[in-house]
């Protein structure tokens, strides 16, 4: 599948594989100086990248293994769902879950963007659902 992307900025990268079998492509730090992002507080960091995403599927936003293990970033929403309609920047904002300031640098890798298919569907409000062994056992109804 080939993605149309556009830079909207000279100085943004186009995503990266990490593997030749990676489903995330490194989304890559857009700012021209670095951006310091205090403890609990989140930041945006735009990519300077916009996608044509196709119908039928949309762009998910993940953190990165490492940068959000070693370095406690991730993005703020824990996932971001970018709609196939959508034409503007992909922007990432960041979350500081450590108690220290955490510094991204120009062409930090700060996410990983997966591309992944959808389904459209209705919703038929009933009455009644069908039943199942687990019923309405809910957190932690299922094991300890």
């Amino acid at each position: 599948m080939k993605i149309n992307v556009k830079r909207l900025t000279e100085t943004a990268t186009i995503p990266t594989r990490g593997s030749e079998h990676a489903a995330g492509y490194d989304l890559y730090a857009d700012i021209q100086e670095p951006v310091v992002i205090k403890p609990n507080e989140n930041c945006k960091i735009g990519t300077g990248l916009a996608f044509e995403i196709p119908e039928g599927y949309f762009g998910a936003i993940f953190a990165r293994s490492g940068m959000a293990a070693k370095q406690s970033l991730r993005p703020a929403n824990c996932v971001g769902v970018c709609d196939s309609d959508y034409r503007g920047e992909y922007i990432v904002a960041l979350h500081n879950d450590s108690s220290d300031e955490k510094v991204v640098n120009p062409k930090d890798r700060i996410a990983q963007l997966v591309v992944m298919p959808y389904l459209v569907v209705e919703f038929d409000e009933v009455e009644e659902l069908d039943e199942t062994r687990r019923g309405t056992g809910g957190f932690g109804s299922t094991g300890k």
